[in-house]
Order: C-alpha cells, then sequence, then structure tokens
C-alpha cells in the first residue's frame, strides 16, 4: 500500500513521519523531492529557465531569490511552476515506489490534494492540532511572527475541507500520545490490505 499523509502548516506530519521511519516504513516526502529535482532533473530545468530567464541558475545551483520573487507575485506564476514541478515529482514518487519492498510506503506532501497526488494513494491520512498549537510550532520552527505564518495557513487548503476527504486523521497535540495514535494507525491500515 502507499499511503499518503498530508497536513496543515504546524501541524507535525514531518515528526510522524519521522517516527514512521524509525519503525522501519519508507517514507518519501515531496517538498524534499521537488527541492532535488529542480536542481538536478534536466528537463525542470530547462523548463524553469524558460521561464524565468538565464537568472534562474547561478553556477549551475538553483537560485531560490529568482524563483521566490516570481513564485510569490501572483497566483498565475505559483501555478506555472507547479504544472512544471509536481508532474516530476509524480514520476519520481512512482519510481520510488516501484523500488520498495515493504508493504506499507508513506508520502508526506502539505499539498497532497492540491497537487493531485491522492489519485497515485490506497490511503489518505490528516496530522492534526489545534490551530494554536500548529501556530506556536510554526512560529518556533520558522523564527517567524503570528501573522506571517496566519498568511500561510490562509493559503492552504482548509483542515475541515481536508477532513472530508481523508481516510484516516492523526490528533498531534501536545497532550496526544503520538506513537499510540500511530500504532493505531497502522493496525487499520493492515487490517485494510488483508
Amino acid at each position: 500500500m502507499i499511503i499518503g499523509i498530508t497536513g496543515g502548516i504546524g501541524s507535525g506530519k514531518s515528526f510522524v513521519c519521522h517516527i514512521l521511519q524509525q519503525m522501519g516504513y519508507p517514507v518519501y516526502v515531496c517538498d524534499d523531492a521537488a527541492k532535488k529535482l529542480m536542481q538536478t532533473d534536466p528537463t525542470l530545468r530547462r523548463q524553469l529557465t524558460n521561464l524565468l530567464g538565464p537568472d534562474a541558475y547561478v553556477d549551475g545551483t538553483l537560485n531560490k531569490e529568482v524563483v521566490a520573487r516570481y513564485l510569490f507575485r501572483n497566483q498565475e506564476n505559483a501555478s506555472r511552476i507547479n504544472c512544471m514541478v509536481h508532474p516530476a515529482v509524480f514520476r519520481d514518487m512512482q519510481s520510488w515506489y516501484s523500488r520498495q519492498s515493504a508493504p506499507l510506503c508513506f508520502v508526506e506532501s502539505a499539498i497532497l490534494f492540491e497537487a493531485h497526488f491522492h489519485t497515485a494513494m490506497d490511503a489518505t491520512i490528516l496530522v492534526d492540532a489545534d490551530e494554536t498549537v500548529r501556530l506556536q510550532r510554526a512560529m518556533e520552527r520558522d523564527h517567524t511572527d503570528a501573522t506571517h505564518i496566519r498568511s500561510r495557513m490562509a493559503r492552504q487548503q482548509s483542515v475541515a475541507d481536508t477532513r472530508q476527504m481523508v481516510d484516516y486523521v492523526l490528533t498531534n497535540n501536545p497532550d496526544s500520545d503520538i506513537r499510540s495514535e500511530i500504532n493505531r494507525l497502522i493496525e487499520y491500515l493492515n487490517k485494510t490490505t488483508k
């Protein structure tokens, strides 16, 4: 089975995936893959250079400042880049999955549904926490203020909408026993494969 894990900023989806890796399950992290592919995939490099111009790469390295400036200018620009990056990540994810032998493999993606990665999943999981908890975690992690984090939260698909779309919800509040929650998740997934 290939299982998609998503969650809003500060929900702790990366922490959950880290625990799954410690338990021996393979995890594909879409954000890491996108960064790597933008650097190494020849087709994607050519597309980004055509879109952003010769300053897209400096001495062979992706110019993150140029990408960010273009990306955050407006939604149309973000869509143009996403239309290049998401298919490359999807192909890479499928290639990764074809090489796995574990009965359960996980894919971490903040934009699991927005990028349509969920279409390749056998099950989807939402990692969720109270909004105040998520806000505090993200502020501490990113060393930024509440206004900046709230603006990033507003750009993500709403947690309420995501809850309606997923097969399972993991609660990751400070008072949650997340390891027990993950064990229950594994039990649930193992039952669904039989």
